[in-house]
């Protein structure tokens, strides 16, 4: 089968109404993200103390969303759809109990899959039965389904992620880490938030456990912590930093306009503006470099380290700290600079051909056009 017939398949298999509405539904949904965020800073007075439950409120806002994006591309009944997905969710949550905040927070991150699951469920009833109003029904029929035998959705997608922490300070860890941050964004959801209530708070330890051990002036135990994702995504998820520069200098116009509008939040590891704009999710021609990129990296990165070539990583830095000097200040070891060279240079080399590829696809669709 020809590169061509094969790209062909994998574009018509991401342009599914409910594939092509999660991308279209999810950069809306990061309002509420938003705006939940700044609502519950004052009550918390952290930063990622008031994301965790706000991702409950972004669960809310992108259970309608995807029902209303879903029925305008699969051409459904909206009322239903909204209907479906969203009385779906609610009832798939746990019972309410405590305080709002409280119970924001043991919804969290996982609300995000709930919201699409239900959407899912709601439209594969409503294709399965070829009546819209049916597949709210189904929906919300399942959901009670559930609710009366006491099986919670939000433990079900928590238990799944459990695992992860649980992996330690292995390389296997590292690329299963890698891996699941970078397929879920792949889809559009954020990866790193999602993953962040099971995983930050073990990689976080293994990180004070390096800094208590240099402060004591003994051998850092730990090679794979927080801040050695400093190194393997430089521009953020996908390490799409050399993605940017490479579209910033595309022959293609609109490729040329993303690129340069989005290469200033890529040095700062703020990648969601090029990943929805381009777009990278769910885009057959970028995800395969955008989930292949990161696990090389992350073998120079363990490799490098282990073998004693660049330092430990000594203290945790911030993801928006420009890479280039989160991973100096991150290791105080001036070849981590080094490090970050070569992983760019190899992120480039991986980006390079597929995005080649997208400009002859994007130039094939405007000459038909025209």
């Amino acid at each position: 089968m020809s590169r061509s017939s094969v790209a062909s398949k994998l574009s018509s298999a991401a342009s599914s109404p409910f594939l092509v509405a999660i991308r279209e539904a999810l950069p809306w949904s990061f309002i509420g993200l938003i705006a939940g965020g700044l609502a519950i800073f004052p009550f918390v007075r952290s930063i990622p103390g008031a994301m965790i439950p706000a991702f409950g409120i972004m669960g809310l806002v992108l259970a309608p969303t995807l029902g209303w994006f879903y029925a305008r591309r699969a051409r459904v009944d909206p009322v239903a759809a909204i209907a479906g997905s969203t009385c779906g969710f609610l009832l798939a949550l746990p019972a309410y109990h405590g305080t709002p905040l409280a119970y924001l927070q043991s919804v969290g991150p996982t609300g995000i899959f709930v919201a699409i699951a239900s959407c899912g469920v709601f439209a594969f009833a409503a294709w399965l039965t070829r009546i819209t109003w049916a597949g709210a029904f189904l929906t919300v029929a399942l959901a009670f389904l559930l609710r009366d035998l006491h099986v919670s959705t939000v433990a079900a997608f928590t238990a799944m992620l459990e695992p992860l922490g649980r992996l330690g300070d292995t390389y296997a860890a590292l690329l299963v880490i890698v891996l699941a941050q970078t397929l879920l964004w792949s889809i559009g959801m954020h990866g790193p938030a999602l993953l962040a209530a099971v995983v930050t708070p073990v990689y976080l330890a293994l990180q004070q456990q390096n800094t208590l051990a240099y402060e004591q002036h003994a051998a850092l135990p730990h090679i794979v912590v927080v801040s050695l994702f400093l190194f393997i995504f430089p521009g953020g998820a996908g390490s799409t930093l050399p993605l940017a520069a490479l579209l910033a200098l595309s022959r293609v116009r609109r490729l040329r306009t993303v690129g340069r509008a989005t290469i200033l939040p890529a040095i700062f590891n703020a990648n969601e503006p090029l990943l929805f704009s381009v777009p990278v999710v769910l885009n057959p021609f970028l995800v395969p470099p955008f989930l292949l990129a990161p696990l090389v990296l992350a073998t120079t990165t363990y490799c490098a380290v282990a073998l004693g070539w660049v330092g430990r990583a000594i203290y945790y830095v911030p993801s928006s700290v420009p890479t280039l000097i989160s991973t100096y200040l991150a290791t105080l070891d001036p070849r981590a600079l080094a490090l970050v060279a070569v992983n760019v240079a190899i992120a480039s080399v991986i980006y390079l051909p597929f995005v080649r590829a997208y400009e002859r696809h994007e130039r094939a669709g405007l000459e038909a056009a025209a």
